[in-house]
């Protein structure tokens, strides 16, 4: 009597745990860094046992749009929000985000200062960084040289342009380039703002009119849409990140100007064709190295909405600390861990050894200035976006008229004009002028 009354506390015990345990609805994105966390949520659970993470994944876009519309109407969907260094001072000063608190053992100090200093307002943290990144060119270093060619460091576009001409193979089905051009502010714009930077332009001038039909864009779509059909894949107006990501670990691609994080992908003989082709430079440069590579990081945040604001800020302490960068490392290896937000990541021997692009991935990020990306003295903070809430729908609208271009479906003088007007049309709205 006494084993079954012990066995019926115990299931009874039991019950009463999981009856009471946290649902914790966390937003992510669709990236191999993202679905590597979720692989390791058991370990989270284990020692959280009264906390059980449900995961919605979703493509960049798709996810950008939800967590906008969920956080602006309050709807209290998600518990831990998956957005980057646009979306969080805007939020933030806004109050649409719960301050992050972390744990004694969380070492902020440890992060990175442009990381950091993006995720923050006044200050205070509003969202941890999981992952941080610049832009690079990653290039198969064999194509090249069996072209009888060799890439500076810190290559120009027009550099990058005729490399990409002479590699190119279309009946082998090599491409010489592979960039971004699906719509989307995140998307091929940020990619494109980047080029328009570094060709001398902005995206608003000190008086928040919008720049889009001045020389700088001109010279930098003309070129990019040039280039893309002389080198460039077929369908790239639908490529973003992975879909470029799965060309490039074909081997399909010759070169690849996007995040630094694809580096730990395209290294990796698992998933890579030529994982030990590939070397890194900089980001190309035209007129100005001035806002040539962007500056991002995919930070886990707290709306102020959720019911289980304690239980969101254990998962970020877990999911962003030092000890979670050591457990993808014990359970991947070093070359596998998210990058580009810990000095104590760059600094580990086993880091520098395993991953090959870990010199030109700080370059790059230490490179980056929010705060100074334009020729042009612009009124706005941000490399590869303008942080202001208007951005998003300008930068959807313009992205459109991009991609457009890009597929051949209208002229770039056409696409420039019908992107200035609509950016027009919503900063005359937000009352920027009239």
């Amino acid at each position: 009597m006494k084993l079954k009354a012990s066995l019926a506390l115990a299931f009874g015990l039991t019950a009463a745990v999981a009856a009471s345990a946290t649902d914790l609805v966390i937003a992510t994105v669709n990236n191999g860094h993202m679905i590597e966390m979720q692989k390791l949520t058991p370990f989270f659970e284990k020692a959280n046992p009264d906390i059980h993470v449900k995961w919605v994944t979703l493509e960049e876009g798709v996810l950008r749009q939800r967590v906008t519309t969920d956080i602006a109407t309050k709807g209290g969907q998600f518990d831990v929000m998956t957005i980057g260094m646009y979306e969080t001072p805007i939020w933030g000063k806004k109050g649409w985000l719960e301050p992050i608190k972390p744990d004694a053992n969380y070492d902020v100090d440890d992060l990175l200062p442009a990381m950091r200093n993006g995720l923050s307002v006044d200050g205070k943290l509003y969202a941890a960084p999981f992952y941080g990144e610049s832009s690079m060119l990653m290039y198969r270093a064999d194509l090249v040289k069996k072209a009888g060619l060799t890439m500076p460091m810190h290559p120009t576009w027009k550099e990058v342009r005729e490399i990409a001409a002479k590699i190119t193979d279309k009946k082998d089905g090599v491409y010489g380039i592979c960039l971004r051009g699906k719509p989307g502010w995140g998307d091929n714009m940020a990619f494109l703002t980047t080029m328009v930077n570094t060709f001398g332009g902005q995206w608003f001038d000190m008086s928040w009119k919008p720049q889009l039909e001045t020389k700088p864009w001109h010279d930098a779509i003309n070129f990019y849409v040039d280039m893309m059909k002389e080198s460039g894949p077929p369908g790239s107006s639908a490529n973003s990140f992975n879909e470029i990501l799965a060309l490039y670990n074909q081997g399909k691609c010759g070169m690849w100007v996007d995040a630094t994080i694809a580096a730990s992908f395209i290294t990796d003989p698992k998933q890579s064709k030529v994982a030990n082709d590939v070397e890194f430079a900089m980001a190309p440069t035209a007129v100005t190295p001035k806002g040539a590579n962007w500056l991002w990081a995919w930070a886990l945040a707290i709306p102020t909405s959720t019911k289980h604001a304690d239980a969101a800020q254990k998962f970020i302490n877990w999911a962003t600390s030092k000890d979670y960068i050591k457990l993808v490392a014990s359970q991947e290896g070093w070359a596998h861990v998210p990058t580009g937000t810990r000095k104590s990541t760059y600094a580990n021997p086993e880091f520098e050894k395993a991953a090959r692009f870990a010199k030109a991935e700080k370059e790059a990020i230490d490179a980056a200035n929010p705060n100074d990306s334009t020729l042009p003295k612009s009124p706005y903070v941000g490399v590869q976006y303008a942080a202001i809430p208007e951005f998003q729908a300008i930068g959807i609208a313009v992205g459109q008229q991009m991609s457009a271009a890009l597929a051949g479906k209208e002229s770039v003088d056409a696409a420039l004009a019908a992107g200035q007007k609509a950016a027009d049309r919503e900063m005359r709205k937000a009352g920027y002028y009239k």
